[in-house]
């Protein structure tokens, strides 16, 4: 064998050993990508539901729908809220008479027809006599919420919103409710980074 011959037979090993070394280097990316780009593909998916009687939670509710992603829905009362229904001074105003009653569920107007394929549902509201409203129960009690992860916000003059937890719970039947936070006067930047965590 002449060395002309030798010199191509090592070149031939050579390109041999080369294109078996990067079909293993793919081999070990590709998989990866594929792994990735299925994780992708099951991100969560978000809903961002708000009671909100004067805009004060409606501002919040739009807070963490920028930061998620999620899809807005407001909780509609089928009887308007009036200023009046809102004065907190009257002992009899329609608020009062409402959060005074256990077994007040007021009536919403309109309805989800796909709630089932969420998978993290915020709900929020402002705090009324230390608890949420009344129409936030009657908003969870509508629904089957089995296997959801809600995730309470709320806005407050200064009662918060551990009040709510037990109602929130006992309301959302089936699902895992998780703890909630008071988002009264939160920025932008602290909502998101908030929100972001809850929808891992």
């Amino acid at each position: 064998m002449t060395i002309q011959e030798l010199l191509m037979k090592k070149k031939c090993r050579l390109c041999i050993n080369v294109v078996l070394v990067l079909t293993l280097i793919l081999g070990l990316i590709l998989p990866t990508s594929d792994v990735n780009a299925a994780g992708k593909g099951k991100s969560k998916k978000v809903l961002v539901v708000y009671f909100s009687a004067t805009g004060t939670t409606k501002d919040a509710a739009k807070k963490i729908k920028k930061a998620t992603g999620g899809k807005l829905y407001k909780i509609n009362a089928a009887k308007k809220y009036t200023n009046a229904d809102l004065d907190y001074s009257n002992d009899n105003c329609r608020a009062n008479r409402e959060q005074r009653n256990e077994n007040s569920r007021p009536k919403i107007k309109g309805k989800i027809k796909n709630i089932r394929k969420y998978d993290v549902i915020f709900i929020g509201y402002p705090i009324w006599w230390g608890k949420e409203p009344k129409i936030v129960r009657t908003f969870l009690e509508s629904y089957n919420l089995k296997g959801k992860k809600i995730v309470p916000f709320c806005t407050s003059g200064g009662s918060g919103i551990s009040g709510s937890m037990k109602g929130i719970k006992a309301a959302a039947k089936g699902a895992k409710v998780v703890k909630g936070k008071d988002l009264t006067d939160s920025s932008s930047k602290s909502v998101a980074k908030w929100a972001k965590k809850k929808v891992k």
